[in-house]
């Protein structure tokens, strides 16, 4: 069996040729592929390790399963699919929403791994009836609205938990990274998040060496004198260790608020594999299944053992489009390199003392960013919003997303904020669709005609 485990040698395995490219089953001489496996670890790591620490969960064992996850799902797809797996931010808001609502670290895991299993059973769906399975019960005025607030959901989290810590602090690394996403160019652009965070990190510091503690709120939420930058569980962190482990525990009420993310999950990943296929010349139409259950047998590889969940990332496909590089090789050295960088225990401590208001500065810019991506879909789909079909489901579940709206079912059970608007826009979208006349109908695919073509060409085939 092929698992895609073998690559012939690209040239001479120094440089490609002008106008070259390094293909999936290709690779370069290993030092180099080493050296490009680096790269895409750098390129993963900003959004890999912020994503832990915003959902409260150790940030070395999330760096070790994303390589782990990685690994699976270039295995899955037999190495045609060359992606890395890292840490989902989609799940930020609902961890924040669990634990508001006095859940654990394992209700947490626990809620998001059933969403990684909803995620690998839609991606059988998708093997089974092809990819208009996901336009009929998604189409993109859905998506889009359900990403959106999803991001938007989150503000309060911005606003009340980390903004507060140090608000001077928040508001130049705000300035700093939204500088950085607009005026650094190629790679750098792709890692301005986490040059916000290496900026915010030093500012900190050379904060409390010129004023001294801060009287803020802490990490607890009580307002006290302290450090911005308190680096003492670095120096009693060991520099070889097993990240801290624990077991997921399930309940109701948080599994229904982490479900909606599935949505976003499916579109992220349709428009990950699409982008690899456009780029590598090689039309992956038959994989989006694939690759759609083997990021949810990741994210359950990882939630399981207490980790968070994984996603294919856009910040790696650039890495790709800018070196022409899409060797799956390169791919197995920075899920290695992960691997270690997870037995390093003074890393994680490391990771672990971002200062609050550094995050604050940070999360203004990529909550927001996670939001928009909703409107993105919704412009590379051509929604129209001045249809009543389109706006009016979207707008009300747009509204009880961010506002955390309430719904008290039973005495015990309630649905509210991202779970709410998730059903209103989805059910709300499909009853009114149910009696609206024909001529407010007519919607554009979620994916375009590349994929959307599959299903029928596939049926020809098997017809045929």
């Amino acid at each position: 069996m092929d698992l895609g485990v073998r690559w012939k040698l690209h040239g001479d395995g120094r440089t490609p040729a002008p106008g070259a490219v390094v293909r999936p089953d290709e690779r370069l001489s290993w030092p180099r592929t080493a050296g490009l496996g680096a790269q895409h670890v750098v390129a993963m790591f900003g959004a890999s390790f912020v994503a832990p620490v915003l959902m409260g969960l150790d940030p070395n064992l999330a760096i070790m399963m994303s390589g782990v996850a990685t690994m699976v799902f270039l295995l899955a797809t037999r190495g045609r699919v060359p992606s890395y797996l890292g840490c989902s931010l989609s799940f930020v808001g609902v961890a924040a929403v669990i634990r508001a609502d006095g859940g654990s670290s394992a209700t947490v895991t626990g809620a998001v791994l059933v969403v990684g299993v909803a995620l690998f059973l839609a991606g059988l769906a998708v093997q089974r009836f092809g990819a208009r399975i996901i336009h009929a019960a998604m189409p993109p005025v859905v998506t889009g609205a359900v990403v959106m607030l999803i991001g938007f959901n989150l503000a309060p989290v911005t606003a009340t938990t980390y903004w507060p810590q140090d608000q001077w602090t928040a508001l130049l690394v705000m300035l700093f990274t939204g500088l950085a996403v607009v005026c650094l160019r190629g790679f750098w652009s792709r890692i301005a998040i986490f040059l916000g965070l290496v900026f915010g990190y030093g500012l900190s510091w050379a904060l409390d060496r010129i004023f001294g503690t801060i009287h803020s709120v802490d990490g607890s939420g009580k307002v006290t004198d302290h450090w911005r930058l308190d680096l003492s569980a670095v120096g009693q962190a060991d520099w070889i260790g097993l990240p801290s482990v624990h077991a997921p525990s399930f309940e109701w009420s948080a599994i229904l608020v982490a479900l909606p993310v599935v949505i976003a999950l499916i579109a992220e990943n349709a428009g990950h594999v699409k982008a690899v296929g456009e780029m590598t010349g090689d039309p992956l139409d038959d994989k989006l299944g694939t690759a759609i259950s083997a990021d949810g047998v990741g994210s359950v590889l990882s939630t399981a053992v207490g980790g968070p969940p994984t996603t294919t990332y856009s910040e790696n496909i650039g890495v790709m489009a800018a070196t022409r590089v899409y060797s799956t090789a390169a791919y197995w050295a920075a899920a290695c390199f992960a691997l270690l960088f997870g037995l390093c225990p003074k890393f994680g401590a490391v990771v672990a003392a971002i200062p609050g208001g550094v995050l604050g500065g940070i999360t203004v810019i990529l909550y927001g960013m996670i939001g928009l991506l909703g409107a993105q879909i919704w412009i590379n789909a051509e929604v129209d919003l001045r249809n009543p079909l389109n706006l009016v489901p979207a707008a009300a579940g747009i509204i009880i997303g961010v506002g955390n709206v309430s719904l008290e079912i039973t005495d015990t059970f309630s649905l509210s904020g991202i779970a709410l608007g998730t059903v209103v826009v989805i059910t709300g979208y499909h009853a009114l669709r149910a009696f609206a006349p024909a001529h407010l109908k007519q919607q554009r695919p979620l994916l375009d005609e590349g994929t959307s073509t599959y299903d029928e060409s596939g049926s020809q085939r098997a017809s045929s």
